[in-house]
């Protein structure tokens, strides 16, 4: 059994919270010399998500940090000059490229697999890489069919031998094409410093686990653990050799490590007033943000619609370092909808009405339409400050 040190520092839960605010870019001044390619530096893996309803999560996460940074600068500053690589992280996620040799653990990990979803054809996995080599990056399309049917789990041999190629490491993710990913030799994608499973499965674990810490702030071995989704026991195995420290934080009655750095100064600064997509890393473990932030979040684009309670692509609105409500979102041409808006209470139709105006101007969007208000009372309230934040 591991025996835990002592926490050396208590913390309050608000402490803590404003230490994860400002640990996910939330708090302060936003580095936009930086850019797009400092927040991923800053957040360490920004989540991919099929869904699209203002914009794709992984242009969302940016622009809650930064403002309206335009979208075009948003994808450019993720692929151009081999700045980041596409593997499976939390979920599938962008990673920065110097991360590249502390994922051979995972690379090693799958070479060793016994057991997949698919099996691979005779010869398909050879095929795929001398395409590649021969023809430069392609979808999985152009080198010969990504499924056999229109079942969207239902993948051709060519699409399951690149999908391998890409856990092994050998193929790479160079960007995304109408959602569908461009594949290319990791030979010519990765800048050859990095190219390499050098590292020990000890070196990985204790970086991924110090990444972490430094990305949350502060936060429980599950919190830590759930970042790259790593397991408890490998986690355990590093983190006292990781830098983070003990702490203890008040109500959550759980051990917690936190980064040094961060609390070397209390954080202090501007708080950023914003949509949220619900795969944002702030927000991304249910648990954490229900200790946190007292909020509950679920998506509920899976849910059956007579079950959603709050609507299919709920975005939470962070606003004065708490989440304030939530907001359903949708387009139709120029008018931003908030097909449903779920408030604190009166103090939060402010804020929500200036994250629905920002949100709507990022996308280019003239007019915000508010359909429902869970809260009727509050309704008249939200659409008149509306009104008076559009004139």
């Amino acid at each position: 059994m591991t025996t835990l040190p002592r926490p050396g520092l208590t913390l309050t839960a608000d402490d803590a919270r404003r230490i994860a605010l400002r640990a996910q870019g939330f708090l302060g001044a936003p580095d936009r010399r930086a850019g797009v390619r400092g927040v991923l530096r800053h957040l360490g893996a920004v989540q991919l998500d099929t869904i699209s309803v203002l914009a794709r999560s992984h242009e969302l996460v940016p622009y809650a940090r930064l403002g309206a940074v335009g979208r075009t600068t948003v994808e450019a500053a993720y692929w151009r000059d081999a700045h980041a690589f596409e593997y499976w992280s939390h979920a599938a996620c962008l990673l920065p490229v110097e991360e590249w040799p502390h994922f051979a653990f995972r690379r090693r990990a799958y070479r060793s697999r016994p057991h997949w979803n698919h099996e691979l054809p005779d010869g398909a996995y050879d095929q795929v890489v001398k395409q590649l080599r021969a023809e430069g990056s392609l979808t999985a399309t152009e080198l010969g069919g990504a499924k056999k049917t229109n079942d969207w789990w239902d993948w051709s041999g060519t699409k399951v031998a690149v999908e391998r190629a890409l856990m092994y490491g050998e193929v790479v993710c160079v960007e995304r094409r109408g959602w569908k990913r461009v594949y290319d030799l990791a030979e010519r994608a990765i800048p050859q410093s990095l190219l390499h499973d050098e590292l020990d499965d000890t070196e990985c674990l204790r970086r991924l686990v110090r990444l972490a810490g430094e990305s949350l702030g502060v936060g429980t071995r599950a919190d830590i653990a759930d970042y790259h989704r790593l397991k408890g026991e490998q986690v355990d195995a590093v983190i006292a050799d990781s830098g983070l420290v003990p702490v203890e934080v008040e109500g959550w009655g759980k051990p917690a490590w936190a980064d040094p750095a961060a609390l070397a100064a209390p954080p202090r600064g501007r708080h950023r007033t914003t949509l949220l997509s619900p795969f944002d890393s702030l927000i991304w473990e249910r648990a954490r943000t229900e200790r946190i932030f007292g909020f509950t979040h679920r998506l509920e684009a899976y849910v059956p619609k007579p079950k959603r309670v709050y609507g299919y692509f709920a975005m939470p609105v962070l606003a004065g370092g708490r989440l304030v409500g939530r907001v359903d979102p949708a387009r139709e041409g120029r008018t931003l909808v908030a097909r449903q808006v779920t408030l604190d209470g009166p103090k939060a139709v402010p804020a929500v009405a200036q994250a629905l105006l920002e949100a709507a101007t990022w996308v280019n969007c003239t007019d915000v339409r508010v359909e429902r208000v869970e809260a009727p009372g509050l309704r008249e309230s939200l659409t008149r400050e509306l009104a008076r934040v559009l004139a």
